[in-house]
């Protein structure tokens, strides 16, 4: 398959992937929220109603156990399923087809980002993709039968078993694939539990509900209760997965190991989206989500500087005393301007990546500051060093840059 046409199927896949994930966390923050604003009603087959204001009218929300039939002729009054009924389920099917599309696509066949990095792991591609795999199938099933099982008696213990091989399955994928594969992995690990909730157990509760109405039996709390469930624990996985998905474009979270700044990551998401559930019925929400953010910003910081990093002027000392741009040139040329060029020869990642070009002195120079943060401190280019440049040419490109970047 031609690099042209995996390009043309990424972007359809990434188009359809966030418009579809825009509309899936759309549902879900609106219903959670109406959920927690309703105004209570005396009639025991109602949760409640809410007034809204949008697009120039007023609505009225009802939250119901059905649709109230026999009250008006004097009747007792019973429950009917209402007509017609709107489900929403592909918003999230959408989404997470969308998006294994993208990682066969981007990954497993493409080719057009490295699974794995060897300067982190001795795993090969074909190992790496079975352990992405397995990790993402083995940890949505080890998640629904944590929370089948011991979910119905505590769901407390079922929270923190579920945390403990959370944990394991990142510090399995951190280890095995390369930074960016990784993060983005933990991602579509997290969405296809969430997804799974959905068809597995959100919609079979809601079928359930309808088929009682159905048989004019009355809906049982209980399968109602599942349902919400695990609608929360998408609502808590909602913003993690989120960053995740946007912080593979960031090699600093994962230029290191990257678990550190992935679990502040996941821990802040999570954190900022219970706050905002709370915020209803606890006062002083709005400092604690302020207290929030301005800690996981300072944390990730923090990280970010003092994880394990090897400071451009460190790898300036084992360079030569003089380096000179044509030395400079000669690493580029062989290490970089495969990919990022006008005319590349490699075009796995697209034709200019990021819109980097190096094909002319002055656009090196230009682009000196990315090359020392890329090229020398992060280390996260060449991508897994598909290129192999050495040691000592990083330390040659860091003493260049040290000493004012010139090309004359």
């Amino acid at each position: 398959m031609s690099g042209s046409i995996i390009e043309l199927l990424d972007l359809i896949a990434r188009w359809v992937h966030v418009i579809a994930g825009i509309m899936w966390v759309g549902n879900s923050m609106l219903f959670n929220w109406l959920d927690r604003n309703l105004r209570a009603r005396p009639e025991g087959d109602s949760y409640g109603d809410i007034w809204l204001i949008h697009s120039g009218g007023f609505y009225l929300v009802e939250k119901n156990k059905g649709e109230r039939v026999g009250v008006a002729a004097g009747g007792k009054g019973g429950l009917r399923l209402p007509n017609p009924l709107h489900w929403f389920k592909w918003q999230a099917y959408t989404t997470w087809l969308s998006g294994a599309a993208l990682l066969i696509v981007v990954y497993y066949v493409g080719g057009r980002a490295l699974i794995v990095d060897p300067g982190r792991a001795t795993t090969s591609p074909s190992a790496g993709v079975t352990i992405a795999v397995a990790t993402i199938v083995g940890a949505w099933l080890l998640y629904e039968t944590i929370w089948r099982i011991i979910g119905k008696r505590s769901p407390r213990l079922a929270g923190a078993i579920s945390l403990i091989f959370m944990v394991a399955a990142i510090e399995l994928l951190l280890s095995s694939l390369s930074g960016r594969a990784a993060f983005l992995h933990v991602g579509a690990m997290l969405g296809t539990v969430m997804a799974g909730n959905v068809a597995f157990t959100i919609m079979p509760s809601q079928r359930e509900l309808v088929a009682a109405l159905s048989a004019g039996r009355e809906p049982s709390q209980e399968i109602a209760d599942r349902a919400k469930t695990r609608s929360i624990h998408n609502n808590y996985l909602t913003f993690p997965v989120i960053i995740l998905m946007m912080a593979a474009h960031f090699p600093s979270l994962y230029a290191d190991r990257g678990d550190v700044p992935l679990f502040t990551l996941l821990a802040a998401g999570a954190m900022v989206r219970h706050v905002l559930n709370i915020r209803f019925t606890y006062r002083p929400w709005r400092p604690a989500l302020a207290a929030t953010l301005v800690v996981g910003a300072l944390l990730l910081a923090f990280e970010l500087r003092a994880v394990g990093r090897r400071p451009a002027s460190a790898a300036a000392e084992i360079a030569p005393a003089n380096v000179t741009f044509d030395d400079v040139r000669r690493i580029v040329d062989r290490r970089c301007a495969a990919c990022h060029s006008s005319t590349p020869s490699d075009i796995s990642l697209g034709v200019t990546p990021a819109g980097v070009s190096f094909d002319s002195p002055q656009q090196i120079q230009a682009l000196a500051a990315r090359i020392r943060e890329r090229g020398v401190v992060q280390r996260t280019m060449p991508p897994a060093n598909k290129t192999r440049i050495t040691e000592s040419e990083r330390a040659m490109l860091a003493k260049w840059i040290a000493d004012g970047a010139q090309i004359k």
